[in-house]
């Protein structure tokens, strides 16, 4: 008998080790939970109105979140030259005013979360952290309140991932597949590790990759139950941003959650576009089998659709007078990263024109020919990129910088419809960064020292949403 309830308390233990969600009983974590990590991610299943949805987010994730928030944290501050005080009072004067309503709500229900777990953060740190990837090249922007700062006055954008999306005669059954891969620092790109799987009380049913403790995704991988799906690149040597548009995250998160139609994703990011975080989206809607780019500056924008063949992501600006008037970008150099990459994605749909499937996806996200040296090379220029393996650096990461993919994802049209995806933890071609070894070679990143981690390669995963 002794043994039996040992046994029974154990389990128990366990279960509650794997699932937070069952330590409480606050009626807020009704319908929400968390599953074990498997390989390397963590999937979360989080339903209700906004402000229930936030402190499930909060509860279930609190130790994730503040260990993303720490990493975060010093890579903004640190890269910016400014202190976090100053970003705090960028998100509560700033950015808040620009929060509509139902995304509040899910903020400051993520805080109570938190709260709730004896975390300590508050509304404006999280505010902030959600922010961070536009806040990296607007800090000075955003000191200055600027209504539209001359873009020569600004930092630039450094390349940020690698992506597809095809349709009709370059896929295998005609329908949709798209696929991307996240670069980031290391850092930061470790906590890339979340599955979110979101029933909100408005809108569509969500599933998207993520960073604890972001209401969006962040890198932009995801689809909804209306049949879109979404990803995107970053615009190399872009700058730009206004103070009186909607903060991107926003913008990216309602997105992800009310688009029905490529018109609505349209609609939706260009409205109150504050310039901030710009890429090019990639958007597709199984329905239809219709794809589309949306490369999005603050003066310029444009809109492209297709119903047979493809849009790349290799963080090249495509419209010419975004190229002169809003970036800082060489399009002619092709010994560029964004260049090298953009050839190499051209080649492969070419080459495989009509066999683009999920397993094709995968090999192409694990890609290392560099396109300018002629040969295999893992590096900045190829499409599964390594910048610590480079002695040339990328834009504002110098030589061997600890950046690079850190993990990927691909979905199909059939996928989609069973709102499912496939995830890789680290790089999708095997290759694991170990960070000890790399800081005794490169002592200049030890200002990362006390929270950079290895990141090993992981099986591809599949995941779906719960039923």
């Amino acid at each position: 008998m002794k043994r039996s309830i040992y046994f029974v308390v154990s389990v128990l233990f366990v279960l509650a080790a794997a699932f937070p969600g069952i330590q409480s009983q606050d009626p807020r974590l009704k319908n929400a939970f968390r599953r074990p990590v498997q390989n390397g991610w963590l999937s979360v299943h989080l339903q209700g109105a906004p402000h229930q949805i936030g402190f499930q987010h909060g509860f279930l994730l609190s130790t994730e979140i503040k260990e993303a928030f720490a990493a975060i944290k010093l890579e903004l501050t640190h890269e910016t030259n400014k202190d976090w005080a100053f970003f705090r009072d960028a998100a509560q004067n700033i950015l808040w005013p620009r929060v509509e309503r139902e995304y509040r709500e899910e903020l400051q229900g993520i805080v109570e979360g938190l709260n709730a777990k004896n975390a300590d953060m508050d509304l404006w740190d999280l505010t902030a952290m959600n922010a961070f990837l536009e806040m990296f090249n607007y800090a000075d922007s955003l000191a200055k309140q600027d209504k539209l700062t001359d873009p020569s006055r600004l930092p630039v954008m450094a390349e940020r991932c690698s992506a597809f999306v095809a349709t009709g005669s370059y896929t295998k059954d005609g329908r949709v597949v798209i696929a991307h891969n996240t670069w980031t620092y290391y850092l930061d790109g470790r906590h890339w590790n979340i599955i979110y799987d979101i029933v909100p009380e408005k809108g569509y049913r969500i599933l998207m990759d993520g960073v604890p403790g972001l209401i969006h995704s962040g890198d932009d991988f995801g689809m909804n139950s209306a049949g879109i799906l979404i990803t995107e690149t970053s615009i190399s040597g872009y700058s730009g941003w206004t103070s009186e548009g909607i903060p991107e995250f926003v913008r990216a998160r309602k997105a992800m959650q009310y688009s029905a139609s490529v018109d609505d994703f349209d609609r939706i990011m260009r409205t109150g576009n504050n310039g901030g975080y710009a890429n090019n989206w990639l958007v597709a809607d199984r329905k239809n089998n219709e794809i589309a780019s949306l490369e999005l500056g603050l003066k310029n924008v444009t809109l492209l659709r297709s119903t047979d063949g493809y849009f790349c992501g290799a963080n090249v600006p495509v419209n010419k007078k975004l190229i002169q008037e809003e970036t800082h970008f060489d399009p002619s150099d092709p010994s560029l990263s964004a260049n090298a990459r953009r050839v190499r994605w051209e080649g492969l749909m070419a080459e495989f024109r009509g066999k683009i499937d999920v397993a094709t996806g995968k090999k192409f996200l694990s890609d290392h020919w560099d396109t300018f040296e002629k040969k295999e090379s893992p590096s900045e220029r190829t499409l599964c990129g390594h910048v610590d393996l480079s002695p040339r650096g990328m834009s504002s990461y110098g030589p061997y910088a600890p950046f690079g993919v850190t993990q990927a994802k691909i979905a199909d049209a059939a996928m989609a419809e069973r709102m499912s995806l496939w995830g890789a933890i680290g790089s999708p071609c095997g290759i694991d960064f170990k960070a000890a070894p790399h800081l005794r070679l490169h002592p200049e990143f030890n200002w990362q020292k006390n929270l950079l981690r290895d990141i090993d390669s992981r099986p591809w995963t599949l995941f779906e949403a719960a039923k």
